[in-house]
């Protein structure tokens, strides 16, 4: 049985199966997809990469007008539980694209008809349905989302862990299932006041500090979800709207 190393104990940790030669072991990460609210720690399981690290600057997913606009959503600099910091300064996208559009509507009628107006337009240009997707906030939301979709006259899925992207149908789901994932064309909508951060989560808040980090995890996972479009990106909220739509703009 191997022995324990460090903090670790058996059975072997990545850490463990590096451990026989220098620089045996390569991490890669992104802080501005941190989208769970307790972050992880890779120097509690003995693992310590501070002062080892390299940031990439180059974008080869995102235009630039898409990832200049979501960049705005997050602070110049980020920093890990490590003391790990990144910053985000001088990032660059190797391609350029149409602005993202953001819009607010009256009513849910209005979003739906405008977003699946949209979907429809992306559709005619050549898109196929498959590499285009609509996130909603959380589940409670997914109903906006097939509203839109049918308003396109088009057939929905909806992602989930175990259900992929189908040929010939526009993916729908939550935000939480971006991380991975990259789409010709995003809808992100019901972005609302209370929808985005979520109202549950800022109800029990104990303190200022937990407020704190439901808005940056909020913050991220809008940021996320705006990220997987690569060509053209759509998001849209209910008046009042959320006030993270400002810092789109």
């Amino acid at each position: 049985m191997p022995k324990p190393i460090g903090r670790l104990t058996t059975p072997p940790s990545l850490a463990a199966i590096g451990s026989s030669r220098a620089d045996g072991l390569f991490l890669a990460g992104d802080l501005g997809q941190r989208i769970f609210q307790q972050p992880f720690s890779w120097k509690s399981l003995g693992v310590d990469v501070r002062g080892r690290s390299y940031t990439l600057r180059i974008n080869y997913r995102t235009s630039h007008q898409i990832r200049g606009h979501a960049d705005r959503l997050l602070p110049p600099e980020l920093a890990d539980v490590d003391g790990n910091s990144e910053s985000r300064r001088g990032t660059i996208s190797v391609f350029n694209g149409v602005d993202p559009v953001i819009d607010t509507f009256a009513d849910q009628d209005e979003e739906a008809a405008a977003v699946g107006r949209w979907l429809a337009d992306r559709i005619a240009e050549g898109v196929p349905p498959h590499e285009i997707r609509v996130f909603v906030r959380a589940n409670g939301q997914l109903r906006r989302a097939r509203s839109a979709v049918k308003t396109a006259c088009a057939t929905a899925v909806e992602l989930s862990d175990k259900i992929e992207t189908t040929q010939g149908r526009i993916s729908i789901g939550t935000m939480h299932l971006a991380k991975g994932l990259e789409f010709r064309a995003v809808a992100v909508m019901a972005c609302d006041d209370d929808v985005i951060p979520l109202q549950e989560r800022i109800e029990t808040v104990a303190d200022e500090a937990d407020l704190e980090d439901v808005y940056n995890t909020e913050r991220h996972l809008l940021y996320v979800a705006c990220t997987r479009a690569r060509d053209h990106l759509l998001v849209t909220g209910v008046d009042p709207a959320s006030e993270f739509l400002i810092d789109l703009c």
